[in-house]
C-alpha cells in the first residue's frame, strides 16, 4: 500500500494507482480465463486456416486500454511540472551526506540538516530518520522547491507529497507542491550517491501559517 497522501499531488498519483491496477486485474482474470477453458476443453476446428476479425479484435482492445492508461498518465505529468504563483521558494541542495536548505525570501536564512546519531536520539526521534533540523514550511501555501547538489547526484523524495526531483550538479531543478495538514513528513534520498547514501535523510514540518511566520521571525533573530 502507498503511504496516505498529504498533498494534492500525492492523492492524483493515488487515484492512477488505483487506476492502473484495476485495469489490470481485469486484462489478468479475462486472460486466466480464456487460458484456463483453453487448458480443460477438447475443441477442435479442423478448416480453421485463418481469423481476420479476431486479430483485428485482439489488436484494437489492447490499443484502447493503452489508451485509458496513457491520458491520465499524461495529465498527471503536466501537473506534476506546474507552478502556480508559489508563495514560498525554498532552495535545496545535496551534499555528500546531508542537505542544506536556504530561505532565500526571508534574508537569506540557511541551514545544514544532517541525520542524528544513533547514539544521541532521544526517545522520540527515529533512528536513521530523524535530522537535527528540519525544513519547516506552512501548510495549504503554494511551495517551491529549487534542487541542485554540490557534488554528485542526489534525489529530494518524500512519498507521502508525492514529491521526487533529482538534485545534479550544476543544474537547478524545481518543483511544486501545497501540503494539506500539519505534521511531520519523511523521506530520503532516493539516488546513490555514495558509501553513505542511506543516511541522508529528510524531515519536513508542515505548522499553521501563523507558527510558521513566528519561526521565521525566530530564525532571522538567530
Amino acid at each position: 500500500m502507498l503511504q496516505d497522501s498529504a498533498s494534492p499531488l500525492m492523492e492524483q498519483l493515488s487515484y492512477f494507482h488505483d487506476h492502473t491496477l484495476m485495469i489490470l486485474l481485469i486484462i489478468t482474470v479475462l486472460v486466466g480465463q480464456l487460458l484456463l477453458s483453453l487448458f480443460f476443453n477438447k475443441f477442435t476446428h479442423r478448416f480453421l486456416l485463418e481469423g481476420q476479425m479476431i486479430e483485428i479484435i485482439w489488436t484494437i482492445l489492447p490499443t484502447i486500454t493503452l489508451i485509458f492508461i496513457a491520458i491520465p498518465s499524461l495529465r498527471l505529468i503536466y501537473i506534476l511540472d506546474e507552478v502556480n504563483n508559489p508563495s514560498i521558494t525554498i532552495k535545496t541542495i545535496g551534499h555528500q551526506w546531508y542537505w542544506s536548505y536556504e530561505y532565500s525570501d526571508f534574508n537569506n536564512i540557511e541551514f545544514d540538516s544532517y541525520m542524528i546519531p544513533t547514539d544521541e536520539l532521544n526517545n522520540y526521534n527515529f533512528r536513521l530518520l530523524d535530522v537535527d533540523n528540519r525544513i519547516v514550511i506552512p501548510f495549504e501555501s503554494n511551495i517551491r522547491m529549487l534542487v541542485t547538489a554540490a557534488d554528485v547526484i542526489h534525489s529530494w523524495t518524500i512519498p507521502s507529497l508525492g514529491v521526487k526531483i533529482d538534485a545534479t550538479p550544476g543544474r537547478l531543478n524545481q518543483i511544486s507542491f501545497i501540503i494539506n495538514r500539519s505534521g511531520l513528513f519523511f523521506g530520503q534520498c532516493s539516488e546513490i550517491c555514495g558509501a553513505n547514501h542511506s543516511f541522508m535523510p529528510i524531515v519536513l514540518e508542515s505548522i499553521s501559517p501563523a507558527y510558521f511566520t513566528k519561526w521565521i521571525m525566530k530564525m532571522i533573530k538567530l
